[in-house]
């Protein structure tokens, strides 16, 4: 089963989209900020990371950058959710090793839909 990490701080999208992605049979492992998804991800071995970009005690951006120094998470793919849909927001994010950005609001199949393209892409479906 495929195993996807949500890092976000707001408790009732973190819970919107865990439910969002049970209910399309992947297994959600949650995590409540940047520092805790760097801290989970290496455990939980997930094969795609899902992060908000503003979070307390570690921002997105600097969550990704962190787990790019990890060996075994630099395959991983991490993207991004983020109301912010500016140009240079979507580039820094991309620079810091994300690998595609999802606008905030989505729709629940929009967002499946979208990761499950990520997921053929790396070979992770």
């Amino acid at each position: 089963m495929v195993k996807i990490l949500v890092a976000e701080d707001e408790r009732d999208i973190r819970e919107l989209i865990a439910f969002t992605l049970r209910f399309a049979g992947f297994e959600v492992e949650l995590a409540v900020n940047g520092a805790d998804a760097v801290e989970k991800a290496p455990q939980v071995k997930p094969d795609l990371i899902l992060m908000d970009v503003r979070m307390p005690r570690m921002t997105g951006y600097q969550a990704c950058a962190a787990l790019m120094q990890i060996p075994e998470m630099q395959t991983t793919p991490v993207v991004f959710l983020s109301a912010k849909g500016q140009e240079s927001e979507i580039q820094e994010g991309l620079s810091a090793g994300a690998t595609q950005y999802i606008l905030k609001p989505f729709a629940p199949d929009e967002l499946i839909k979208q990761v499950k393209q990520i997921l053929q892409q790396h070979g992770k479906a």
